[in-house]
């Protein structure tokens, strides 16, 4: 029998042919896309486990012990000593004999190394957050006891003082920009480029430097370290830089929740082409005396044969779609070409997977010729859907309500509690559509008198699954699509902040404080300022003004007239108000003040410009004695000030976070929204290409299998447009029926969403999500529309004939 299955599928004449054909492509572009989702959640995977290195002095594994921690800091204490006698150590550490007073600061840390891990002599670490251009820049500085420190990823040796690597990117980067604006910040002089095993992105923009063990042993956050982070970081719960376990699970569920499962709603509608044809074809072997296991088997080939043949030809587009892919941001960074790769399990589950599936959905679809042969011929009309249906998509929205009393308290189990729901919610969509599909149609039978009409709801109402069928992908992506953009759209409007103005742009801000008392003040903050800093910064070309921001000892209550600062009721901190004026955007003092008191670290999202803020107690030469919180300088707005005026502030004052416009502060605040933004924009771009594949499958498939039924209706002496309109309202009636349903579904499981997990309530969609909506749907109507003129060639006369 399997021998005749296949003859039957490839040597079964032309329209055999054609079918097998047709067939094999449908799954060929379901495959595909479902081996490009795989590989993408791969690539997420891969370029997270490459943050990993970035982590080293966060987690407690890759830390030196507390006793040989003092035993390094001693050590290194001498070093500092004898490098300061022979003057090599100039502060940024980067001079040649700074570098020779590390070497000789190794000798003698050479036994700790070996008694902390195995004989790495340890080393100080300090990850930082830099920036230029607007883009954010990962640094690194390292300095160096012994000569046999551990190796990060992507280079020969660990550089020493005053030396560096640089990603391929920054190096582009700093070779085209003139070097106080960028290539300074490094001190010393390139020895290499960092591999690929160190960089998260092709784009990445990473330095690793070496400074002397003083130098970076001073910064606040600096770690001393034997090993370097492997762990990748969503499985680390120290892990600050990379997307955490909750991040990768959130990505990882939005994929799956909506392109896996329209992709496998695509191969369902594929495998199930001409299959009126094939039931009539099985049950004439019936009568003639086939077995059911016989026929059974036929058709399982026939579909295996199909559905083997479009997993094959499924990697061409997945190979076609691998640079596509790898240029998108799905996680804020382009990936490289070589991450968007397949596990050898995973080939082989979709290898075995969707021909087993297909052969399942081929002996579930010969249910009837099983249980009499002439139950295919004589058409018994099928059983009404019940409302049954509707109780999974009850259950899903039921579950989102009980998360608003009762809520998971662990990330994996509200992702495990959220999934169920919402995949519950998906599966009853698709359940659900068939009866709503009926209903709909039974009502527009009992009040249209229109032939076209009547005839197209008619038939709805005789077998409403097969009407839905054609429709059910792209009421999903529409149901996928509501929810995501009802979930982020209200997410970016909480969190949203008031923009302030362009000249947010030109304002360039540092944090030097390590944290915060519980009565609110910096917990310590910089050194007072050099006493060149803030002539060097006057004298950077487009440079307008420099402001010192100094900590206060205790919190002082104010009163702020200006409306839009009424809510600093307490101030942290006290500037010069001769700097406050020359600055601009934060205000002004209050008249005859010389200095003033301002609320804690400014960050740019409330326009203080108008304030006027209350005296403080001080002269402006008692402030020069403080420590300093913040360096604010305000430009012209050009690149070469801003970028010159950074370098600068950044080499007096080296942080974990260097200096930022308030405009890059803005932006870096939105970044996970903006990643959430970006996400929901591929899922809407590929779930409707899917979906419309769907239905250009699902249509092209109804119209074979009603060819004789139309071709007797024409015989009859009905019109070919009263068809075509037939054809249109089949299609037109439950697509716009069940996606008003899923539009309506996929809002309140959207604020059942924000109510229950982030505590919103959901906005009102704006105009460009209606917009897409109809473009949609008329994209959709539009698919049907194609299909029509194949309605003239396929119902001739000769097709009226018994097969």
């Amino acid at each position: 029998m399997i021998r005749l299955g296949l003859r039957l599928a490839v040597s079964g004449g032309r329209e055999a042919l054609l079918r097998l054909l047709v067939t094999a492509a449908a799954v060929a572009i379901g495959v595909g896309l479902l081996l490009t989702t795989l590989a993408a959640i791969n690539a997420v995977h891969t370029q997270n486990d490459r943050y990993a290195w970035f982590n080293t002095g966060f987690t407690a594994a890759s830390r030196v012990a507390p006793a040989d921690r003092e035993a390094a800091g001693a050590t290194v204490s001498g070093s500092t000593a004898g490098s300061s006698a022979s003057g090599g150590e100039a502060g940024a550490g980067t001079t040649a004999s700074g570098g020779a007073a590390g070497s000789s600061a190794s000798g003698g840390e050479a036994g700790v190394g070996s008694s902390a891990s195995g004989g790495k002599a340890p080393m100080w670490w300090l990850t930082r957050r830099d920036s230029f251009q607007g883009r954010e820049i990962g640094r690194v500085d390292v300095a160096l006891t012994g000569a046999s420190a551990a190796t990060s990823p992507g280079v020969d040796r660990m550089p020493a003082d005053g030396e560096y690597y640089l990603s391929p990117a920054l190096a582009r980067l700093a070779d085209a920009t003139p070097p106080e604006q960028l290539a300074d910040r490094f001190g010393g002089h390139r020895i290499g480029i960092l591999g690929k095993d160190a960089l998260p992105a092709p784009d990445s923009l990473v330095a690793l430097v070496g400074r002397a063990p003083q130098a970076v042993r001073a910064l606040p956050g600096a770690a001393l370290v034997d090993r370097i982070a492997t762990t990748s970081p969503d499985h680390c719960d120290d892990c600050v830089v990379g997307i955490k376990s909750n991040g990768t699970s959130l990505i990882l569920t939005v994929a799956t929740g909506a392109l896996v499962f329209p992709v496998l709603i695509l191969i369902g509608t594929a495998t199930r082409l001409t299959a009126t044809q094939r039931e009539r074809r099985f049950a004439a072997m019936r009568l003639v005396g086939a077995t059911p296991r016989q026929v059974s088997v036929v058709s399982a080939v026939e579909a295996v044969a199909a559905a083997a043949a479009g997993v094959a030809l499924g990697f061409l587009p997945h190979l076609a779609l691998r640079a596509p892919v790898a240029g998108m941001s799905l996680s804020g960074d382009r990936f490289f070409p070589s991450d968007v790769t397949l596990t050898p399990l995973q080939v082989l589950a979709v290898a075995l997977g969707v021909p087993l599936a297909a052969a399942v959905a081929a002996r579930i679809a010969l249910r009837r010729v099983r249980i009499s042969p002439l139950g295919v011929s004589r058409r018994v009309t099928p059983k009404p859907p019940r409302a049954w249906r509707v109780v999974p998509l009850l259950a899903g929205l039921a579950e989102l309500a009980v998360f608003l009393v009762w809520h998971p308290g662990s990330v994996p189990g509200q992702i495990r509690g959220y999934l169920s729901a919402f995949g519950l919610i998906m599966l009853g969509l698709v359940l659900s559509g068939p009866w709503l599909t009926g209903r709909t149609a039974a009502l527009l039978a009992r009040r249209t008198q229109r032939p076209a009409t009547l005839i197209a709801v008619r038939r709805l109402a005789d077998n409403p699954t097969a009407g839905f069928r054609a429709v059910s992908g792209l009421v999903l992506a529409l149901l996928v699509m509501t929810a995501t953009v009802g979930i982020i759209g209200t997410m970016t409007a909480e969190r949203g902040r008031v923009e302030g103005g362009p000249q947010f742009d030109n304002v360039l801000t540092n944090d030097l404080s390590t944290g915060y008392r519980r009565d609110g003040l910096p917990a310590a903050a910089g050194r007072p300022a050099p006493s060149g800093l803030v002539d060097a910064l006057h004298a950077v070309p487009g440079v307008t003004g420099v402001l010192l921001v100094h900590p206060l000892d205790a919190p002082v209550p104010i009163h702020v007239a200006d409306r839009t600062a009424a809510d600093e009721t307490v101030a942290g901190e006290t500037v010069d108000c001769r700097d406050l004026a020359a600055v601009g955007v934060f205000g002004h003092c209050a008249p005859g003040a010389a200095t003033a008191y301002v609320p804690f670290v400014w960050s740019g999202f409330v326009d203080y410009s108008a304030t006027e803020w209350p005296a403080a107690p001080y002269t402006a030469e008692q402030l020069t004695a403080r420590p300093v919180v913040n360096v604010v300088v305000s430009t012209d707005g050009s690149q070469a000030a801003v970028e010159h005026a950074r370098t600068t502030v950044d080499a007096a004052y080296p942080a974990i976070r260097q200096s930022t416009t308030l405009a890059e502060g803005r932006r870096l605040a939105g970044s996970e929204l903006r990643a959430y933004q970006q996400l929901a924009g591929v899922v809407i771009l590929a779930t409707f290409p899917i979906a419309g594949c769907s239905l250009a499958v699902a249509a092209a498939a109804g119209l074979g299998e009603r060819k004789r039924p139309f071709s007797l209706l024409r015989l009859t002496g009905v019109p070919l447009r009263m068809l075509r309109r037939v054809v249109l309202l089949e299609s037109a009636v439950p697509l716009l029926a069940v996606s008003a349903v899923a539009v309506g579904v996929g809002l309140l499981a959207a604020d059942l969403f924000l109510r229950s997990q982030l505590k919103y309530t959901l906005h009102p969609l704006d105009a460009g999500y209606w917009l897409a909506v109809a473009a949609g749907l008329v994209a959709a109507l539009a698919a049907i529309g194609a299909t029509l003129p194949m309605l003239r060639r396929i119902t001739g006369p000769e097709t009226a004939r018994n097969e």
